[in-house]
């Protein structure tokens, strides 16, 4: 079994495909490394592609006591990953709980990342929400500690920002669905306390924005309430960003809508890679509406 130990001794396993440049991916919180399964058809005829399980995710190792994990824990885990696969650079692509870690790895771990790629980011981020998000969080970690995640899956799953998925592709919801109700009770528990009830809001991380050069493209669905906002703010604060909303789309951006997912970091690799991703002109950022 393909796996990687961190420096903490948590291993981690990852799958992967394919050869060139590598792209590392980060699931989120409803997911695991099959999440990624279309990216990694589509990208390994170019790429090694790499997609590997966070902590608390069998066949991941997963850590008895929830202080084990942490924001921090994730971004040094994505770390520990590249050094253990002896990659120097790579593309880092994360979704949701996975966006967070791939910006938090962007601020700590800037040389080690050719792009990173921020997508479906935001949930409970906003100031105004953070109370209710810490509340939900507690709420929902002790309901998968009392029933169990294959009973939680079917009300977690059903979310405002999944229902998109439901009404566009009932076959792929429902292993979607299928998938989070094998994933384990304890680790998603420890996940819902340790890393999503306890990580900072993105306005208290501005300033680490205004001063992160790495090629960023932001992602979100439009009909993803949470991180619409949030989006706005990353592009605002990061220079080197840009922000793609997908139409009538929710919150996992990559399952939902594929191509375009899959279109939009295909071009920009590209642009990365050739060198013509562009940071912000000071000029756009003046304040003024009509430049008079």
């Amino acid at each position: 079994m393909p796996q990687i130990t961190s420096d903490d001794g948590v291993r981690l396993y990852y799958e992967e495909a394919g050869a060139g440049h590598p792209i590392v991916f980060v699931h989120e919180f409803a997911g695991d490394y099959r999440s990624y399964e279309t990216q990694l058809r589509y990208f390994s005829r170019r790429y090694r592609c790499i997609a590997f399980n966070a902590r608390g995710y069998p066949p991941s190792d997963v850590p008895e006591d929830w202080n084990r994990y942490s924001q921090e824990r994730a971004r040094d885990d994505i770390r520990d990953v590249l050094r253990g696969l002896g990659i120097g650079k790579a593309h880092i692509v994360g979704i949701s709980m996975g966006g967070f870690a791939v910006l938090h790895f962007g601020f700590a771990y800037p040389d080690l990342a050719s792009s990173l790629v921020v997508a479906g980011c935001g949930y409970g981020a906003q100031p105004d929400k953070s109370e209710q998000f810490r509340e939900e969080t507690a709420r929902t970690a002790a309901l998968i500690e009392a029933k169990g995640m294959a009973e939680v899956a079917k009300s977690y799953g059903a979310g405002p920002t999944r229902v998109q998925y439901l009404n566009k592709d009932p076959r792929g919801y429902a292993e979607f669905l299928a998938q989070l109700a094998e994933h384990s009770s304890k680790g998603a528990g420890n996940t819902m306390r340790g890393v999503q009830g306890r990580r900072p809001s993105l306005w208290e991380l501005t300033d680490q924005m205004q001063r992160l050069e790495v090629p960023t493209l932001i992602a979100t669905g439009d009909e993803d309430d949470p991180c619409l906002n949030p989006g706005i703010l990353m592009k605002r604060a990061i220079r080197s960003s840009a922000l793609v909303v997908f139409p009538n789309t929710g919150h996992a951006l990559n399952i939902e809508e594929p191509d375009l997912f899959n279109r939009a970091l295909d071009d920009f690799f590209h642009q990365v890679e050739t060198g013509r991703w562009p940071h912000r002109d000071p000029r756009s950022m003046t304040g003024s509406i009509l430049g008079m």
